[in-house]
């Protein structure tokens, strides 16, 4: 997401590597699924960075794919104001997503479908994560296997916020996002931008997915 093509491809090697071994583990494969590799998605995911397990999945979102190159510079906001980007993506005024590197970008397809999904932070840890479907009280429970947390399975070079006004007067605008406050650092938060409230959210790679046989 936001990964230059030298960094995507070291990374993504890397976690073809982690995907294969992760394939071999006889404890994250039973009788009845298997995992298969997919190509690169990723998650939009809130929670304590230190829990292996929690509720509130049904505010996570999924990428099918990277958002990054489809983005538009801050610099290019005008090219949004039709409401639909150059990559043809719908771009919302009241509802927004900044980048790292200050592009605006889509939104991610929300809530997550439940499913089984290797993820991974692109360092050593991966793991399977189950998002269960939505309970009667339309809350979504998840879970990570083999004692991996969410900050183990987040890349934290890849960071993200949504944008939405803060006041009734619609005053959030990518126009006021400053670009001095890009780059963001691995790890750290995503800048304010005046008029809107921000929520950063944490960003799993997925490599791969369990199909049932």
């Amino acid at each position: 997401m936001m990964l230059s093509a030298m960094h995507a491809t070291g990374r993504l090697l890397s976690c073809v590597v982690l995907a294969m071994g992760l394939l071999m583990l006889p404890r994250l494969v039973d009788a009845e699924t298997v995992f298969k590799p997919i190509p690169t998605q990723f998650i939009a995911a809130l929670g304590d960075p230190d829990a292996t397990s929690g509720t509130g999945a049904e505010s996570w979102g999924l990428w099918r794919e990277d958002p990054g190159p489809r983005g538009v510079r801050l610099s290019g906001y005008e090219a949004l104001k039709g409401g639909v980007a150059p990559a043809l993506w719908k771009f919302d005024g009241s509802d927004w997503w900044l980048e790292e590197h200050g592009l605006i970008m889509e939104q991610p397809e929300f809530p997550i479908p439940p499913g089984r999904y290797v993820v991974t932070g692109g360092r050593e840890a991966t793991a399977v994560l189950t998002v269960h479907p939505k309970g009667d009280d339309g809350v979504q429970h998840w879970e990570l296997d083999g004692g991996a947390t969410l900050h183990d399975v987040t890349h934290l070079r890849c960071r993200s916020a949504r944008y939405t006004p803060a006041t009734s007067d619609n005053a959030c605008s990518p126009a006021r996002a400053q670009m001095t406050a890009f780059p963001v650092a691995p790890g750290g938060p995503m800048p304010p931008v005046e008029g809107c409230h921000k929520q950063d959210y944490e960003v799993l790679i997925v490599i791969g997915m369990a199909v049932d046989d």
